[in-house]
């Protein structure tokens, strides 16, 4: 039995990297900071290696409510504190009465500027305001090259962790029946829909799977899963709480609340 065969086939690049990962820190004794992860890599993480061994693991993404964290992989001896997680919180001011930007118009942005997105973590939207948590060795750079979002000239500072934008969007719980974890039978159950019309979704590739389009009907869905589904919003796969006589697994399931 090797881990492998707990995860997908297309996982494998990043569970040789989370092995790498604890074996240098129990070779060296040291800790190790990951990059910004995504909730599924999050959990590929802690399944692999918990909390009950010599080598330990720990997440933060500037709020309890972060999406993307870093992980803090540890020898047991030590006490994670927050500045060994060396975030920055950053402050993208734009003139606001004349134009508006959204999430995706900073995400875009960056990304044109080269940074990949395992560089950066929760971006945080209010009315008037947008902020942006990242590594503080990603910092200066953001600070000197990032002066434009859309058609909008920027000015990013550096903010106090005390005026963090406050997310408006709260996830709530729901306990949901599924007769398999194929996404097409999950986002049926899940949002009370037709089997073909969340089908017709995928196959119009208006859902996404962790970040990435999904148009295969039969994906196999699993603990830490982020899903979107374009026009029904996000919802994250927790974990199966057991089966009824039926056979039918009970799934818990995470709905973001706006």
């Amino acid at each position: 039995m090797t881990v492998y065969q707990h995860f997908r086939e297309e996982e494998k690049g990043f569970i040789d990297q989370v092995l790498d990962w604890k074996q240098d820190v129990e070779f060296k004794y040291a800790p190790r900071l990951t990059h910004f992860l995504d909730p599924r890599q999050q959990f590929i993480i802690q399944s692999i290696i918990g909390s009950a061994g010599e080598i330990k693991a720990s997440f933060d993404g500037g709020t309890d409510e972060s999406e993307r964290k870093r992980a803090f992989i540890y020898p047991e001896y030590l006490i994670p504190s927050e500045e060994d997680f060396e975030l920055s919180l950053l402050d993208v001011g734009f003139p606001s009465k004349f134009v508006q930007l959204t999430h995706g118009d900073i995400l875009g942005s960056l990304m044109g500027l080269g940074i990949k997105r395992e560089a950066l973590g929760d971006i945080l939207a209010a009315k008037d305001s947008i902020q942006i948590i990242t590594s503080k060795d990603m910092k200066d750079f953001l600070m000197m090259n990032f002066i434009q979002a859309g058609k909008a000239k920027v000015n990013v500072t550096e903010e106090k962790w005390e005026n963090i934008i406050q997310p408006e969007n709260r996830w709530s719980e729901k306990n949901v029946l599924v007769s398999s974890m194929r996404l097409d039978t999950v986002i049926a159950s899940s949002l009370n829909l037709s089997r073909q019309k969340a089908q017709l979704l995928i196959q119009g590739g208006r859902v996404k799977v962790n970040f990435r389009q999904e148009e295969k009907t039969s994906f196999e869905l699993d603990q830490g899963d982020m899903i979107s589904v374009r026009g029904h919003g996000r919802m994250r796969v927790g974990e199966r709480s057991g089966m009824t006589k039926k056979e039918k697994i009970r799934l818990n399931f995470y709905f973001l609340q706006s």
